[in-house]
């Protein structure tokens, strides 16, 4: 069962926003400067979470992993100006 996270960060060094950015562009989507959304199950829910510890300076940086709920019965509701907003949508993925 997947859930739908919305992940934000604030990192003050660039390399770590780097390092940080990559590990996202891996597990999400990219929404916008430091945010993603994401559909994860609980087993890669922990995985981000343990990257994201390693990478970031605990006494400088933040994260926020906010769980929106179950991905399936999420109404995303969100007002976007400027550019479109599109939520993700489950799609096979083929290895």
């Amino acid at each position: 069962m997947e859930r739908f996270y919305i992940v934000a960060y604030d990192v003050g060094d660039p390399k770590r926003w780097r390092r940080v950015f990559r590990i996202m562009n891996g597990y999400g989507d990219w929404v916008q400067l430091s945010v993603f959304q994401c559909r994860l199950t609980k087993t890669r829910a922990i995985q981000l979470q343990a990257e994201l510890q390693k990478a970031i300076h605990n006494e400088e940086d933040h994260v926020l992993i906010m769980d929106l709920g179950p991905a399936e019965s999420i109404r995303t509701q969100v007002t976007s100006l400027g550019r479109p907003f599109t939520p993700i949508q489950r799609q096979p993925i083929i290895v």
